[in-house]
């Protein structure tokens, strides 16, 4: 099968998130979506991983309200020791299940810090990547620059721009919303 591996905190997921996850297994074609729930991005606060497990738990809830999106929580993260790099979730993936074929997805704000993850050779020349649009994120620029900073050093770059929708929503959004007392359960997935 052809899995979409989307990773994040999703605190909370919204229906941008919803938004990408429809396109995935629709227009995107992939048979089904991965969702990873990251106890804790290297990049990001490290208190985020003290509500890693009830985060995960409302990702699974919001999937079983939306059964039509082919989506599966996964847990693989919560099991690992920190810090959580994306490498070590794909290769636990495709060593879990060698069978299938896994394709990062990530936003395009994400494009031009890549070259600085954790084995990011590895990750442009042994996965796909499916990148989608993000409000005042130029993609086409960004992955140019990308692919340029991989033909330099000679680093495979299996990196695709897909059509999926641009939502301006942010869970950061959401949760100052929240502080502030207002309804957003229309945003929420």
């Amino acid at each position: 099968m052809r899995i979409a591996v989307y990773p994040g905190s999703f605190d909370p997921l919204h229906i941008g998130h919803r938004a990408i996850l429809e396109y995935l297994t629709g227009p995107g074609g992939f048979d089904c979506t991965y969702l990873i729930v990251s106890p804790q991005n290297p990049f990001k606060d490290p208190s985020k991983a003290l509500n890693a497990r009830r985060r995960f738990e409302a990702a699974c809830e919001a999937a079983a309200r939306h059964p039509e999106l082919r989506v599966r929580v996964d847990d693989i993260e919560l099991g690992m020791d920190p810090p959580n790099y994306t490498i070590r979730t794909l290769d636990a993936l495709k060593s879990r299940e060698p069978e299938n074929s896994f394709t990062l997805v990530m936003g395009a704000d994400n494009l031009e810090g890549l070259p600085r993850w954790r084995c990011s050779r590895r990750i442009l020349s042994e996965y796909e990547i499916a990148v989608y649009p993000r409000p005042g994120y130029d993609s086409a620029a960004l992955l140019e620059v990308l692919r340029e900073h991989c033909r330099k050093r000679h680093i495979g770059c299996h990196v695709t721009l897909i059509n999926a929708p641009m939502v301006d929503l942010s869970s950061t959004r959401i949760r100052k919303d929240l502080a502030r007392g207002r309804d957003v359960s229309a945003l929420l997935m």
